[in-house]
C-alpha cells in the first residue's frame, strides 16, 4: 500500500528539520507533502534548504490559512492509497507509523486514530486533557461513538474514504469535522495507542480555548445540519 504523509507547517523553526528527518527515516517509501501555511519566522527558508536534502514535495500558502486549509491543499495533491497526518512539532513520534498503518494494511479498518489516552506515556497538561475530554465526549454523545481522542494529530485514512468527505474546516476544527462526518457515514474508526510529548505555549503550542469553542460549534453543526 502506498502512503502519503501530509505535514502542515506554520512557524516551526525549532522542530521542522528534526520532524522531517524522522518522517523520511520511518517512512522512506512514502510520498511526503509539506504544506508551508504562510510561515513568517524563517521556517520557509529552512524548508527550502531541507528540500535540497530530503525527498518531499513542498507546497506553500502565501498567507496563514489554518491547519484545515493546509490539509485540504495537501490532500488535493496526494497520490498515496493511504493518507497519514503528521504535525510539524515534536509532540508525536513517527516511530508509531507501523502500528498506525497495520489495521489499514490488513483490512481491519479504513480509518485509524492514534490515541494519546490509551498509552501511559502520554504527557498533557490538565487543561488540555480536560478540553480534549470535553470535545471527545460531545462527539461520543451526539454520534453514539466511544472514541478516546478526537483531537489527536495522528489520523490515517484510506485516501478514497477521506476524499469522499466534503471538508470546509480552515483551522483546528478539521479534527472534529472529519471525525463527525465519518461517524455520520457510519465509518468505523479504530484507535491505536501512541506516545505523546506535549509542549507548552512557550515552546510553540498554538491551539487555544477559542479552538475548543469552535470545535464544539462544528460538532453541533454536523449533528443538526446534514448539509454542513
Amino acid at each position: 500500500m502506498t502512503v502519503t504523509v501530509l505535514v502542515p507547517v506554520y512557524n516551526e523553526t525549532r522542530s521542522i528539520a528534526t520532524v522531517l528527518r524522522k518522517v523520511v527515516e520511518k517512512a522512506p517509501s512514502a510520498e511526503v507533502i509539506v504544506i508551508d501555511d504562510g510561515s513568517t519566522d524563517g521556517t520557509s527558508e529552512i524548508l527550502q534548504r531541507l528540500n535540497q536534502e530530503l525527498p518531499f514535495r513542498l507546497l506553500r500558502h502565501a498567507h496563514n490559512c489554518g491547519k484545515g486549509a493546509a490539509l485540504r491543499t495537501g490532500l488535493r495533491e496526494a497520490r498515496g492509497e493511504a493518507v497519514l497526518i503528521q504535525d510539524a512539532d515534536l509532540e508525536y513520534d513517527p516511530v508509531d507509523y507501523p502500528k498506525l498503518l497495520e489495521p489499514l494494511r490488513d483490512g481491519r479498518s479504513a480509518v485509524i486514530y492514534g490515541s494519546r489516552f490509551l498509552d501511559p506515556r502520554r504527557s498533557t497538561s490538565r487543561w488540555h486533557r480536560f478540553g480534549n475530554w470535553l470535545v471527545t465526549a460531545a462527539v461520543n454523545l451526539l454520534f453514539r461513538s466511544s472514541l478516546t481522542d478526537v483531537e489527536t494529530c495522528y489520523k490515517v485514512f484510506r485516501r478514497d474514504v477521506l476524499g469522499a468527505i466534503p471538508l470546509r474546516a480552515r483551522g483546528f476544527e478539521f479534527e472534529v469535522e472529519v471525525t463527525c462526518k465519518l461517524l455520520r457515514r457510519r465509518q468505523a474508526i479504530v484507535e491505536i495507542p501512541v506516545s505523546y510529548y506535549g509542549r507548552s505555549y512557550a515552546e510553540g503550542k498554538k491551539i487555544t480555548w477559542r479552538d475548543g469553542v469552535m470545535a464544539l460549534w462544528v460538532i453541533v453543526a454536523c449533528r443538526v445540519n446534514p448539509w454542513y
